[in-house]
C-alpha cells in the first residue's frame, strides 16, 4: 500500500509562483517514476509532469518552461515548482504512482489561479 498526501495548493495570481509538495508513505519499492497529473474544469486529469528514478523529468508541453518537478527518494518526497502560472493552470493536482499495476493517488490539492 501506498499512501499520497499533497500540500501547497492555494490562490495566486495570474504571473506568481506556488509549490506543491507530495509525501509518500509506505513500501516505495519499484515505484517509478512519481507523477504529478491535474484535474481542470471540463477536462479529462492530464498528466502535469513526472520524474524517474534516476531525476529525468518530463513534462506536459503546456507547462514545460514554466514548472519544474524534483523529488528526494530518500525522503519519498516530489515537489512541483510552479512559475509564471496561468488561469489554465487552475485545477486539482494530485500526486500519482503505480505499484504492482495499481494506481495510487493522494486526495489532491486544489491550485487557483486568477487572471
Amino acid at each position: 500500500q501506498v499512501h499520497l498526501r499533497e500540500s501547497g495548493g492555494g490562490l495566486v495570481q495570474a504571473g506568481g509562483s506556488l509549490r506543491l509538495s507530495c509525501a509518500a508513505s509506505g513500501s516505495m519499492v519499484s515505484i517509478n517514476p512519481m507523477n504529478w497529473y491535474r484535474q481542470t474544469p471540463g477536462k479529462q486529469r492530464e498528466l502535469v509532469a513526472n520524474i524517474t528514478r534516476d531525476g529525468s523529468p518530463n513534462y506536459a508541453d503546456s507547462v514545460k518552461g514554466r514548472f519544474i518537478i524534483s523529488r528526494d527518494w530518500a525522503k519519498n518526497t516530489v515537489d512541483l515548482q510552479m512559475n509564471n502560472l496561468k488561469s489554465e493552470d487552475t485545477g486539482v493536482y494530485y500526486c500519482n504512482v503505480v505499484r504492482g499495476g495499481t494506481m495510487f493517488w493522494g486526495r489532491g490539492t486544489q491550485v487557483t489561479v486568477s487572471s
